[in-house]
């Protein structure tokens, strides 16, 4: 997690057998807090896991938590995903696995896993009025996570586009003022004229749909696209 490495000058890798290894930091991004760190050492040989398709993930699917809680070293939680697409207001990208294995502070970073032993999520969120673990943790979702390492690791940072305009839910008020069969999209306003959405087009009060023919039924839906 980004909020992990953000205030730090040096980073290390620690193994579950205690080697320790000095790493540097690729690049991060604090819109969805997330960091890339690399070792660079010739005789290491790590053991990768893969980023699983978590769109097949259902509510109930049973995952396992990986991390480093309280500082004790390697544990394993088990539990289900309790919901999918929450919005904890950390940010535009909000898109969380909502999951009830046990994770309290230092599992921030650890993979959660299917059963397949496939990354379904990072860990990195917790609701908890007490600090500690009340069965209400929250992942980044393997898509996510997979599409921005991939940005870190070539670019070392993440670019994103700019449409340069506000966007609101479509309530059924607006989907009835402006014609639409059911209250989904972003309707638009333009804060000024000089956008590249403004001079693709767009006006305030233009509902968006779709976007390279993709359906957007929210505004976070299209923040993320």
């Amino acid at each position: 997690n980004n909020h992990v490495v953000a205030d730090g000058d040096n980073f290390t890798v620690v193994t579950d057998k205690g080697k320790e290894y000095n790493a540097e930091l690729v690049g991060t991004d604090p819109r969805t807090d997330l960091a890339l760190l690399k070792v660079n050492e010739d005789d290491v040989k790590f053991t990768y896991v893969d980023f699983a398709d978590d769109t097949r993930m259902r509510v109930g699917d049973w995952v396992v938590a990986v991390g480093n809680p309280f500082g004790l070293g390697g544990s394993v939680t088990a539990g289900i995903i309790s919901a999918r697409g929450r919005d904890i207001g950390a940010g535009p990208y909000d898109d969380f696995l909502q999951i009830d294995a046990a994770v309290n502070r230092g599992n921030s970073g650890g993979p959660a896993f299917n059963l397949e032993g496939k990354v379904v999520g990072v860990n990195t969120a917790i609701y908890s009025p007490s600090g500690g673990n009340v069965g209400i943790a929250f992942a980044i979702p393997a898509s996510t996570a997979q599409n921005v390492i991939n940005s870190l690791r070539q670019n070392g940072s993440v670019q994103r586009g700019w449409l340069g305009v506000q966007i609101a839910p479509v309530t059924q008020d607006i989907a009835d003022a402006v014609g639409l069969s059911e209250d989904k999209g972003a309707i638009v306003t333009l804060p000024d004229n000089e956008t590249p959405a403004s001079k693709a087009g767009i006006r305030t009060g233009d509902v968006i749909t779709a976007v390279n023919g993709q359906t957007v039924d929210t505004p976070r839906e299209l923040a993320r696209d």
